[in-house]
């Protein structure tokens, strides 16, 4: 039987040092989270930022937007809060309504305030292993390896999903652990193959019980980033896991693994941020 791996403690963990760092400043560390649109789950993820930062002494301005709005309105807006003293980072929640160019949005945010580190100047500095921000999902799954002191470096390591989100910077994050990184996709012939040599396994694929037990090897660590729906409506992640659970060494829950962890590494980012705007 596997060993679960407890997001939920470990976020609560890292919100606590969040906490205590932001108290030592000469001011409260601001995030600015801008919501276009009324989209249930983007309301359900922005009460829950608010929520973290509540906990961990950050000030929260939130600015929600009718659907209609332009993109050189959101622009503009975008241009006031790179400006605004008051604020150490800038959240667009994403996916914005579908005339908006959410490209054009991410590259407006300033650098030093892009703390989902999206914009291209902060994947360029993860890239070269010189970060300001790293991506908070994938950094949370490394906080969570360190924490349970699992081992990256000499390991097989395999990342399902090539998104800019989670797949590239996981794969890119890992690497630089020394582990030793296939990345794989929808294309990739003879998948099964492929992950059962992993001894450590992440999938961000976003399809339920897509990761099933002949898929894993016997022994390996497993990594669940997805938040899907089951049948019954019930919030499940990318593995099957029952089954799989009887194989892996450790695994991640879905609900209470992976994505508590995106929300506390996302908290770490603003007060980075404050921390560099203070000096």
């Amino acid at each position: 039987m596997a060993t679960h791996i407890d997001g939920k403690a470990l976020a609560a963990k890292v919100k606590d040092q969040v906490r205590a760092e932001a108290a030592k400043l000469s001011r409260r560390p601001g995030l600015a989270v801008v919501l276009v649109g009324d989209d249930p789950a983007s309301q359900v993820y922005v009460r829950g930022k608010e929520k973290d930062c509540a906990e961990c002494g950050i000030e929260s301005f939130e600015h929600r937007l009718p659907a209609e709005t332009t993109q050189e309105d959101l622009l503009a807006l975008v241009r006031e809060l790179n400006a605004d003293s008051a604020v150490d980072g800038i959240l667009v929640q994403l996916p914005l309504p579908a005339h908006l160019d959410e490209e054009q949005i991410i590259d407006a945010i300033v650098p030093d305030k892009d703390v989902d580190c999206f914009h291209p100047f902060n994947v360029g500095r993860m890239v070269i292993g010189e970060p300001v921000f790293l991506p908070c999902t994938p950094a949370g799954v490394m906080e969570m390896l360190r924490e349970y002191d699992i081992p990256v470096r000499g390991k097989r390591c395999v990342v399902l999903g090539r998104s800019n989100i989670v797949g590239k910077p996981m794969a890119m994050l890992l690497t630089q652990s020394d582990g030793t990184v296939t990345l794989c996709h929808s294309r990739t012939e003879r998948l099964a193959e492929i992950t059962r040599e992993a001894d450590i396994l992440v999938s961000a694929v976003g399809r339920t019980r897509f990761v099933t037990a002949d898929m894993v090897k016997d022994g390996a660590v497993v990594i669940d980033v997805a938040m899907n729906r089951d049948e019954n409506g019930r919030l499940c992640g990318d593995v099957d896991f029952g089954p799989v659970e009887q194989k892996a060494s450790c695994i991640t829950p879905v609900p209470g693994g992976v994505g508590p962890m995106t929300r506390a590494l996302l908290m770490r980012n603003i007060l980075t941020a404050a921390q560099n705007h203070q000096g």
